[in-house]
Order: structure tokens, then sequence, then C-alpha cells
């Protein structure tokens, strides 16, 4: 199990990321006339997160881990399943 610490200060950073993506999200959804466009920027966010914590499970079988830290969570909050290809394909080369 992998337990995350931060100070406060970059608690409420990351908060204020969040937010403010989730805001970014909306606004883009919203243009392109859906018609619940907080809900979709929501569950867009957790899509990604879904997908890390998949390739996390998975890793077990297969062997291919992604080291859980707050730039790989942002990453995937941020790129969705686009953001965890892009961690993999990373994690390959790399």
């Amino acid at each position: 199990m992998v337990y995350i610490f931060c100070s406060g200060v970059v608690m409420m950073l990351y908060i204020i990321l969040f937010s403010v993506t989730l805001i970014i999200f909306a606004i883009i959804h919203k243009l392109s006339k859906n018609r619940r466009p907080l809900i979709r920027a929501f569950l867009s966010m957790l899509s990604g997160l879904c997908a890390l914590t998949a390739v996390d499970i998975a890793g077990v079988f297969t062997g291919v881990f992604i080291p859980l830290s707050m730039l790989s969570i942002c990453a995937s909050v941020i790129g969705g399943i686009p953001g965890v290809c892009a961690l993999l394909a990373l994690n390959l080369f790399f």
C-alpha cells in the first residue's frame, strides 16, 4: 500500500490545481454543448484515476508498474486515460 504524505501548503496547492482543472474541463464541456458539463468534467478526471488504479492493480500480473506519486496522480487526473498511456510509454522508454 502506498501512502502519500504532504505538508498542508502542498496539499492546498494540489486541491487548487484539481479544482482549477475541474473548472477548465467544465468550461470546455460547456463550450462543446454537453448537457451536464460539471459532471462530464468530473467523470473525465475520475476516468484517469481509475485507469491509473487499474494499471497499478494489473501490475501484479503484468509486471508493469507506475510509481504512485503526486506527479503521476496529477498527470492521470489532468490527462485522463491518454495521460496514463503517456505515463506507461515513459515508463517503457525510461
